[in-house]
Formats: C-alpha cells, sequence, structure tokens
C-alpha cells in the first residue's frame, strides 16, 4: 500500500531521516514509535506526500509517487492525515467535517450524509451546527478524525492522536482506528504511548536519530528486542 524506499530528510542542514525502508498493507497498524525528536512526523509526512524526501521514494500502491506530481495528485485523494494539533477551520462542525468531500466534488445530500454518519461514528452526532471555540480538545480531535475518515481513505495516517486525551476519548479513538483497520485501511500511526503501540499494531517501527533501529512485531519489539538500544528504550518508556 504505501512505502518508505531509503528515504532521507533534510532540515535546516541537519539529517532528520536517514535511509528509512518500511511498509504498511491494507488492513494492518504500524505503530512508528521512538524518542522526541527522532523523527517520526517527518516521515508521516513525508509518506502523507505533504513534503518531498531529500533522498529514496515513496511507492503507493505499487507506484513511484515521489516525483510524478500526477501521481502524487492522485495518491493524495486516496489517503488522509490526522495530526496531533488538528486546524479545525472557523466553520461550522457540519461544513470542517465536508471539506474533504467537497475537494472530491462531492456535495448536497450525499455530502450531508456522509458528514453526519461520520460523526455519529465518532460519537459526535448533532454537532453538525456547533462551532470550533465550543469544542473541547478532544471534541476538536475526533471531528479531525471524523473529517479523515468521511473520504473513505485507503491509507489514514495518525501523529499521535490520542495524545493529552483523556482515557474515555483516546479509547473511543482507538475503537475507530480497529474500525478502519476492518475495513481494510492501511494505518500508520505515530505514537509516545507504548501500551497503544502493543494493543493496536500489527507491527511496530523504532526510529532513533532518524534512523530504523528495529521493525517487528509487538511481541518482537517489547519483549525481544533485538538490541541493547531499543530495549533501554522500550523499558523506561513502559516503566518497566
Amino acid at each position: 500500500m504505501i512505502e518508505a524506499v531509503g528515504v532521507t530528510a533534510m532540515r535546516g542542514g541537519a539529517e532528520i531521516l536517514r535511509g528509512v525502508s518500511l511498509r504498511a498493507d491494507r488492513g494492518e497498524v504500524l505503530a512508528v514509535i521512538g524518542p522526541t525528536g527522532a523523527g517520526k512526523t517527518t516521515l508521516l509526512r513525508i509518506l502523507d506526500l505533504l513534503d518531498p524526501p531529500d533522498g529514496g521514494r515513496v511507492l503507493f500502491d505499487g507506484v513511484d509517487v515521489t516525483e510524478d506530481e500526477g501521481a502524487r495528485s492522485a495518491a493524495r485523494r486516496r489517503m488522509a492525515m490526522v495530526f496531533q494539533k488538528p486546524t479545525i477551520f472557523n466553520l461550522s462542525v457540519e461544513k470542517n467535517v465536508a471539506y474533504g468531500l467537497s475537494m472530491r466534488g462531492i456535495t448536497g445530500a450525499a455530502a450531508r450524509d456522509r458528514v453526519r454518519g461520520a460523526l455519529r461514528d465518532v460519537g459526535l452526532a448533532g454537532y453538525e451546527d456547533r462551532r470550533p471555540s465550543s469544542l473541547s480538545g478532544g471534541e476538536g480531535q475526533r471531528v479531525a478524525l471524523a473529517r479523515a475518515l468521511v473520504t473513505e481513505p485507503e491509507l489514514l495516517l495518525l501523529d499521535e492522536a490520542t495524545a493529552n486525551l483523556d482515557p474515555r476519548t483516546a479509547e473511543k479513538i482507538e475503537e475507530l482506528i480497529e474500525g478502519a483497520v476492518l475495513r481494510k485501511i492501511a494505518v500508520v500511526m505515530a505514537t509516545h504511548d507504548l501500551d497503544q503501540a502493543r494493543r493496536l499494531a500489527d507491527r511496530v517501527a523504532v526510529l532513533m536519530g532518524g534512523s530504523l533501529v528495529a521493525l517487528g512485531s509487538p511481541q518482537e519489539i517489547f519483549e525481544a528486542p533485538g538490541s541493547e538500544e531499543v530495549a533501554r528504550f522500550v523499558r523506561r518508556r513502559s516503566g518497566w
């Protein structure tokens, strides 16, 4: 579905990603973990085709979309990303969620039906006319997730989507992620919550200093890490 091949990224003269290669397939959750500054958000932005890599390639459904603008545009219409601090436009909740549909030419009754269904799915039925200023942080995050899911993406990228949320809201979002996987959506999620990675992920990628230092099942990463560096990180973050 989505694949990074030897991806490098430079920011301000510093190498943020160093030859990262990984892939996520349909119906799979790939969790990306690592310390702050490891390059997780940079990697997700490259996979979302928001930023081009400085080296290497990105393939979507087997097609190289690194430089071909037409292929990139076509691929972006088949994916969606939710940021840790999503931008909620100064519009009604309904218009916020419908934004991606309008960009795809879906308007009118068809758009309204899909928006209401998406809001119902994220537990915000009846919020259509609410304004962003009236939403809590958790509600705003769920609006952003509804805006992503309403487009029926084939690839969903999540950058710390449950960070700083109350446990009940975080649990609701995890349920939505599990539902996306059942619909054969590929999910790539960056998270600082290692317990969340253990619960949700089919595979876990560990980034440190911009390099991919481990890639495997949750059992392999958390119970039998292949290096002392990874073992120290998961022990420290998990409090083990």
